[in-house]
């Protein structure tokens, strides 16, 4: 029984991945940039039940430009509020949420900046509760990562800065945090960036 439900587990966390790279590699990709000329939005759900949700922007078709995926799927109490601004030179992305789960509740973020070479992913399971804030910031010269969580559960956090999109990789990061958690993390990386940490 435990193995079928650490393959299910698996094929939760993997499924989002793998429509991910599809839409990444995809030869239309989901920007076309003809006609829309920008993105805003902004949603706040509050929820008591089930979530299937996600969400992924992007600047560039392909594997160029910035990227960013994010989702939330489970049983639980959610409150939610996100701010997105998409065009062509960038991408702003702010989410703060309190979320509350006796069950299977799981929340993800992945943000990519192919033009400046850097990664950053979090992810949430096993979550009792979660008060989330993370906020990116992406153009063609800068990525500043923001992360801001505490909670009871599972917390996995990982990034990586390179010199450019084919350079060598200056930094990677990844840990596993089980149990009560407080994280604030920043990183920021490119020709013009600032972190807001004091």
């Amino acid at each position: 029984m435990k193995l079928v439900k650490g393959f299910i587990m698996n094929a939760r966390v993997l499924l989002p991945l793998v429509v991910l790279t599809f839409a990444l590699t995809s030869p239309t990709g989901l920007a076309a940039w003809s006609n829309a000329g920008n993105v805003t939005e902004h949603s706040y759900i509050y929820l008591s039940g089930y979530i299937d949700e996600m969400k992924i922007y992007q600047t560039y078709k392909g594997l160029e430009g910035q990227k960013l995926v994010v989702g939330t799927e489970g049983s639980g109490t959610v409150s939610r509020r996100q701010t997105a601004y998409v065009d062509e030179g960038g991408m702003y992305f702010n989410e703060w949420g309190v979320f509350q789960s006796e069950g299977d509740l799981r929340n993800a973020l992945c943000a990519k900046n192919y033009k400046v070479g850097t990664v950053i992913s979090e992810s949430y399971t096993e979550i009792e509760y979660l008060i989330k804030d993370t906020t990116t910031f992406q153009d063609d010269n800068v990525s500043v990562y923001s992360i801001a969580s505490e909670g009871r559960g599972t917390a996995r956090l990982g990034a990586r800065v390179k010199d450019g999109p084919k350079g060598v990789t200056i930094m990677s990061y990844g840990g596993t945090y089980i149990g009560d958690f407080n994280i604030r993390q920043e990183i920021g990386s490119g020709s013009e960036f600032f972190l807001t940490c004091p």
